[in-house]
């Protein structure tokens, strides 16, 4: 089968370009981005979403679509590119599937579509985003609903990852395993809060399950969250670093009213340098103070058994920053505002 990867350069790309070529698939991976990993029966097209026509053309001979570029970093996107990407692209990518008679896509939202949502968040809870990139990943959901109640055999499965971490992301988690490895990491408040996470392993691999099955056990439009359980609170996800460091955990906690004050000079380098620093008041209450907690009931009622331990996903992207992960520069692409008009 040949599948076309819309953000298929990134992080998550680069995991189901592994598990779907070891399964006999090509693929064409279609990217702002030049992917920084070797290619193994796959094609690199660089594009846009945005350029409609662009897409159309890179698309042809293709059976299916995962379309997972995004914008959607929390610094330095403009409100107007988080809907150019992730719903004017996705409109762009259901309208080249149906110029090619492509009848299968999988799409990769987000459970920041439930945002000021009041648990237990499931499929069907109210989505009430609270950031431009929540809400532009609800108007791409929004965006295909039309496209697969025009029947014919469409099928879209609609995926909600929570964060998303594993070896090769420089985000929050490896932020805090860097914190915690230089003996920088400090506990903040109690650590109660609950962080439900997702590791990339086990979501790709979710994602197939879902995506590989037979029709006749697929809806027209299917949404699934992805969650790994059970829950881990802060303090345990940071317990979970301690251990796979081989220290112990400290045994001292800042309270969270000093720990926003000590963030505060952090938050003026920010503001004055528009740098992304690792250390903010934002971060400290994302962290410490936030919960985010999401259910994935259904997705283990269709049959789905993670095949990695929470736990022990967090030890194995320990284990690659300390061989690798700390040796490397995070390096962060961001769409710019305007598209890119590809003429080939």
């Amino acid at each position: 089968m040949r599948i076309f990867i819309t953000g298929g350069s990134g992080f998550i790309g680069s995991y189901f370009h592994d598990l779907l070529t070891q399964a006999g698939h090509s693929l064409v991976i279609y990217d702002l981005i030049e992917p920084p990993f070797p290619l193994k029966n796959a094609t690199y097209v660089k594009g846009d979403v945005r350029d409609k026509a662009h897409v159309q053309r890179s698309m042809a001979g293709c059976e299916r679509v995962l379309a997972l570029a995004a914008a959607h970093h929390d610094f330095g996107i403009a409100e107007g590119t988080y809907f150019a990407v992730n719903e004017t692209g996705t409109r762009n990518i259901c309208e080249a599937m149906d110029a090619h008679g492509i009848r299968d896509l999988c799409f990769y939202s987000s459970c920041a579509v439930f945002g000021d949502s009041k648990p237990p968040l499931r499929e069907d809870s109210p989505t009430a985003p609270n950031s431009p990139y929540g809400a532009s990943k609800l108007a791409g959901e929004r965006a295909i609903k039309p496209w697969a109640d025009k029947g014919e055999g469409r099928r879209a499965l609609i995926i909600r990852p929570t964060i998303t971490f594993g070896p090769r992301n420089f985000a929050n988690m490896y932020s805090l395993i860097r914190q915690v490895h230089n003996k920088r990491y400090v506990q903040i408040g109690p650590g109660s809060n609950i962080k439900s996470l997702s590791y990339v392993e086990n979501i790709v691999s979710a994602t197939n399950f879902l995506w590989m099955r037979p029709e006749s056990e697929r809806a027209a439009f299917d949404i699934f969250n992805y969650i790994d359980k059970p829950d881990l609170t802060s303090r345990k996800i940071a317990e979970a670093i301690y251990t796979a460091l081989g220290r112990k955990f400290p045994a001292f906690s800042v309270p969270m009213g000093l720990g926003l004050l000590l963030a505060l000079p952090f938050d003026v380098v920010i503001k004055l340098t528009g740098k992304n620093l690792p250390v903010s008041s934002a971060r400290v209450k994302k962290l410490a103070g936030t919960e985010t907690r999401f259910e994935a009931d259904k997705l283990a009622a269709a049959g789905f058994k993670p095949p990695i331990p929470l736990t022990e996903g967090i030890a194995r992207m320990v284990r690659w920053y300390v061989d690798e992960g700390r040796h490397k520069q995070a390096i962060w692409h961001l769409p710019p505002d305007e598209p890119l008009i590809c003429a080939d």
